[in-house]
């Protein structure tokens, strides 16, 4: 788990060379923001009077302003049916338009979606607001994502994906934090004012992209090499070593023209081809890690959970909970390059299935006390601590596994049925934790708990390792059909040619290792 990695990479493996490139990172990943600023603003809209008095009604039995489950459901949900649809449509848009030109788009739907919500006070207006919201914050998210994949330094993506978590989850702190400063006003400004925080990391955004290349291996794809070339240099410091910067960009070149060789027909259906299948189902079920763990109804239910827990000042906890996600974001971008990504996932998710199952356990024994109360305080804010500090290389994996040629498909169609998940789970949380439908409350972490564990093991038999590598050496791994529990200590002859052809020397090894072809390799198993 801590060991020496093999990589192809030709770069210097340090972090001061590569301080451009993570700025450049941080700035295509501040969309993100939006996510958890979603999350976190209409869980709380859900618990705040001046939000239930437009669109809920008074329940005498309760005292107290309540909200239709129906209703409940679709605020929250049809977002999530927007994130899906848009995710559907990055392969094709991404394809022909590239990575920049949709975060733009995400803009401009954001922009016109929070003008709406701004401005109505009509369900309907109120749902296709929602609906177009969530196409933009799917393409945020996918777009970025992508982005992100395909610029940074192999050893470093692990970083800028933490990075990417961490503005996720500053977004999040915001939204419960202008939540709770604005949650007593006795008017529609109570979600307005935070309403009106979506128009500023987009804003900012989208100045920004105007600085910054496009992604090399996209320019490749798309013939244009000499662009790509450019768009290497402007992304590297100004003092890298010439040599190494043609190695890497020999690296790239090569092996993207190789794999659009491969995948020349329908990308779509590409896809689901050869070595491809393999990718795209690993890439479909590592992404749909977040759906089956329960983040999505406890990312956005948090406050309202809380409050039908019984737990006293839920907004104010609700802050407490969201900064841990935010803390847990921090130590995983500390550790990330010294342990394997397998070991984080399966220890992230190990741990979020044991803190659904304690909450679970104590409403069972004493529901509704004040100790059950701190307890579900405690226990939901170790989930959010470990959902945080895993998440994002769950993402990452799902982005490394496909190759260049077909990364904005497999990883659109992967990020779209992880929404689709979360719709589902948004769908139906509220049966299970409204007092007004099942009552579950916190025993809704009972059905969490066995979908965490279906997780684990997954993950443990079927998860290709890929820290420090390149996208070209796990391309190379991939079509050499080597199995899941060799990836680490597989030596890519291939990849390194490339860059020993650019006047690179070759890597040197600290292990010595066969490298095992599909005769000797046990096929296309995933398991090691």
């Amino acid at each position: 788990m801590l060991s020496a990695t093999i990589s192809a990479n030709p770069l210097k493996l340090d972090v001061r060379s590569h301080t451009k490139c993570i700025l450049i990172c941080f700035v295509a990943t501040i969309s993100t923001f939006q996510y958890g600023l979603d999350y976190a603003l209409v869980g709380g809209f859900l618990s705040m009077p001046g939000f239930l008095k437009v669109y809920g009604y008074y329940d005498a039995k309760l005292g107290t302003w309540n909200i239709d489950p129906t209703v409940q459901q679709l605020i929250s949900s049809l977002m999530t049916i927007g994130t899906l649809i848009g995710s559907v449509l990055v392969g094709p848009f991404s394809s022909n338009f590239g990575r920049k030109a949709g975060l733009w788009a995400a803009s401009l739907l954001n922009f016109i979606a929070t003008a709406i919500m701004l401005g109505t006070t009509n369900l309907g207006s109120l749902y296709f607001a929602r609906l177009l919201l969530g196409v933009s914050v799917g393409w945020f998210l996918t777009f970025s994502q992508l982005y992100v994949h395909e610029v940074a330094p192999a050893h470093l993506r692990g970083v800028t994906f933490a990075v990417y978590q961490c503005q996720l989850s500053i977004g999040s702190i915001v939204g419960a934090t202008v939540d709770y400063g604005t949650h007593n006003i006795d008017s529609r400004r109570a979600y307005q004012i935070p309403l009106a925080i979506f128009f500023v990391a987009p804003f900012i955004q989208s100045i920004a992209l105007f600085f910054f290349p496009d992604s090399p291996r996209w320019l490749v794809v798309q013939g244009r090499e000499a662009e790509a070339e450019a768009a290497l240099r402007r992304l590297r410091n100004s003092n890298i070593d010439e040599t190494e910067l043609r190695a890497e960009f020999n690296e790239i070149k090569q092996s993207t023209r190789e794999q659009v060789d491969q995948n020349k027909k329908a990308l779509f259906l590409e896809m689901w081809r050869g070595t491809n299948l393999r990718r795209t189902l690993l890439s479909i079920a590592v992404v749909c890690f977040h759906s089956a763990n329960g983040s999505s109804w406890v990312n956005i239910y948090t406050t309202y959970y809380l409050q039908i827990a019984k737990v006293s000042n839920p907004f104010g906890f609700s802050i407490l909970i969201t900064s841990l996600g935010f803390i847990g974001a921090i130590v995983s971008s500390v550790f990330v390059r010294y342990i394997d990504r397998r070991a984080i996932v399966i220890t992230g998710a190990s741990m979020c299935g044991l803190a659904q199952l304690a909450q679970a356990i104590s409403w069972t024994v004493s529901p509704g006390s004040a100790a059950t109360g701190q307890v579900v305080v405690a226990f939901i804010g170790l989930f959010v601590f470990f959902y945080t500090a895993y998440a994002p290389f769950a993402w990452l994996l799902g982005g490394e596994y496909p190759n260049s040629a077909l990364r904005g498909y497999s990883f659109g169609i992967a990020t779209a049925l992880n929404f689709l998940g979360n719709f589902l789970g948004t769908l139906t949380a509220p049966y299970f934790i409204n007092p007004a439908s099942l009552g579950w409350g916190p025993q809704y972490g009972y059905i969490w708990f066995a979908s965490n564990f279906v997780v684990v093991v997954f993950a443990y038999l079927f998860l290709p390792e890929t820290r420090d590598r390149t996208l070209e050496e796990i391309h190379e791994m991939f079509e050499n059909r080597v199995p899941a529990r060799k990836f680490k200590t597989y030596i890519c002859v291939g990849v390194e040619s490339y860059a020993a052809a650019a006047g690179k020397e070759p890597v040197q090894h600290e292990e010595v290792v066969v490298n095992e072809r599909a005769a000797s390799s046990g096929g296309d198993s995933g398991k090691g």
